[in-house]
């Protein structure tokens, strides 16, 4: 299976030439399956205190845009896109193959911090964190903050799942997201995949480090994306995923 990863920029629109551009470069690549980083649309909603119905409205609204036309292209998709549900929005993980939405999983974990004040916008609606199945491929999600808890990347390896996607709304990809996505790979002995949301002159927020990125399940970092080369693809040999589950540590039982 060829696997994509990307960095979209902040602010994004769709039918935008920076769009329509990533469109095409994505079908001259050709891959399986393309995971795009956290609620690409739009400014980051987060940056400012909330909640505000009025403005978590705008914010979701393109998506409904977004995934009709990702109903429409060749190759599967996995992303996140904020869903109202009751007061708040919940970040909700989906896949989109073969003419169908598929939601995955609800976002968990949020941070509360200037850039990114999730807790006042975003709350679950749907517990858990299941696994969803394209062929012989199972998928689990861990979207931005969730990958920092190794428990749920194990808790996959344990669900049969082989690739982990990671969308993600986050800085720098510095040691913390590097480290993160390497031990998620090893104590799983799935591939991890993580698309990130990159900043330019001139957007608001500024913070936003791109660097989407493949660790293979050995913890080998197979690919990484930049600013020049916003998107990477990688083949996914499941025969290796089978070699790491059996190996040390992504083995080791849980006592208790």
């Amino acid at each position: 299976m060829r696997l994509a990863v990307c960095e979209l920029p902040d602010g994004l629109e769709l039918g935008s030439p920076t769009w329509l551009t990533f469109i095409e470069r994505v079908g001259d690549l050709d891959p399986d399956l393309l995971v795009l980083n956290e609620m690409p649309l739009g400014d980051w909603i987060a940056d400012r205190r909330g909640p505000n119905a009025a403005v978590a409205e705008r914010f979701a609204k393109p998506y409904d845009e977004l995934v009709k036309e990702l109903l429409s292209l060749p190759w599967a998709t996995f992303g996140s896109r904020p869903v109202q549900r009751g007061e708040l929005l919940a970040n909700e993980a989906f896949l989109v193959d073969e003419g169908h939405y598929r939601p995955v999983h609800h976002k968990q974990y949020f941070p509360q911090e200037a850039g990114w004040y999730e807790q006042d916008w975003f709350a679950p609606a749907i517990n858990g964190f299941d696994v969803v199945d394209r062929g012989n491929v199972h998928i689990g999600a861990l979207l931005c903050t969730e990958l920092m808890f190794n428990e749920w990347a194990r808790h996959y390896r344990r669900r049969g799942a082989n690739v982990i996607a990671v969308p993600r709304a986050t800085g720098a990809l510095d040691t913390k997201w590097r480290a993160a996505g390497a031990m998620a790979a090893v104590v799983s002995g799935c591939y991890v995949a993580s698309s990130n949301r990159s900043a330019h002159e001139g957007t608001r927020p500024s913070q936003f480090g791109g660097g989407g990125f493949v660790f293979a399940p050995s913890g080998e970092l197979l690919a990484q994306t930049t600013a020049s080369e916003p998107i990477a693809v990688v083949e996914v040999d499941l025969d290796l995923v089978v070699e790491a589950q059996r190996a040390y540590p992504s083995y080791v039982p849980e006592i208790g």
